[in-house]
């Protein structure tokens, strides 16, 4: 194994955030499969950073991910990071690899279209900016939203859509509406420029090529989570809320994104 190096300055540091909004990753050859598992391994290592550890081995980098030393290995060396043996990771300057790979050492624009119970969780949620993302607008088509102000930002028509994108520079729109207005939505979103998209309703979305379309479905989670219940209830006692679970869950799906 090699010794890291050292951790780039800050003009490097602006350099790669100032260039291209393609991901380095992609430019870079980095499979898919390692790409998903960064950000796994970027929220274990600020974990680690907020312990105090200043370096981590695969193992231990492993076990708070979830997976093998050997894939933490593999992944790594994607981004040119071996390590040091007998040391481990540079905890910090890991941190900082996995984040310029990412595309985080810049601060993206996102706008969140509708604000119904999801939005406005979403909203509130304190962990964007410490990750690399601005929330930069919301959009409701129910005027009576409008005006309204949420963690400090103020609830927009979707009608400014194309101004807000323009205006604010947005790289990533999501979607937290019902159902029936995703597709509206997303294909607004397409058409003022947004050609990263984050669909939180729950149906499938069409975009052109060249739009990254990433979808969270939580009922069909919540569903899936249901099943692994049921049969653990039928494998063992407390069998009784099984079935009752998995009916909330059905509920749920029913009823939409909002």
């Amino acid at each position: 194994m090699t010794s890291p190096q050292a951790a780039p300055d800050a003009t490097s540091r602006r350099s790669d955030a100032q260039g291209g909004s393609r991901p380095r990753a992609r430019r870079r050859g980095i499979p898919e499969a390692t790409v998903a598992r960064l950000p796994v391994y970027l929220r274990a290592l600020h974990g680690l950073a907020e312990a105090g550890c200043a370096t981590v081995s695969s193992d231990a980098l492993a076990g708070a991910a979830g997976v093998n030393s050997a894939k933490v290995r593999k992944d790594l060396s994607h981004l040119g990071s071996y390590g040091t043996r007998g040391v481990g990771y540079d905890v910090d300057y890991l941190v900082y690899q996995i984040s310029r790979e990412l595309g985080l050492t810049q601060r993206w624009a996102v706008v969140i279209v509708g604000v119904g119970n999801l939005g406005h969780a979403l909203a509130n949620y304190g962990g964007f900016a410490s990750r690399g993302f601005r929330i930069a607008a919301l959009l409701d088509t129910d005027r009576a939203r409008v005006g309204e102000s949420i963690n400090g930002i103020e609830v927009q028509h979707v009608d400014d859509l194309d101004a807000v994108v323009r205006g604010e520079r947005v790289s990533i729109g999501v979607i937290a509406t019902p159902a029936g207005a995703a597709q509206e939505v997303c294909d607004r979103l397409v058409a003022a420029g947004v050609t990263s998209i984050l669909n939180f309703a729950p149906t499938l979305l069409a975009v052109p090529a060249g739009v990254d379309l990433r979808k969270v479905d939580l009922s069909i989670e919540l569903q899936i989570l249901a099943f692994h219940e049921q049969r653990k209830a039928a494998e063992g006692p407390g069998s009784g809320s099984a079935e009752s679970l998995a009916e909330s869950l059905e509920s749920v799906a029913r009823g939409g994104g909002r």
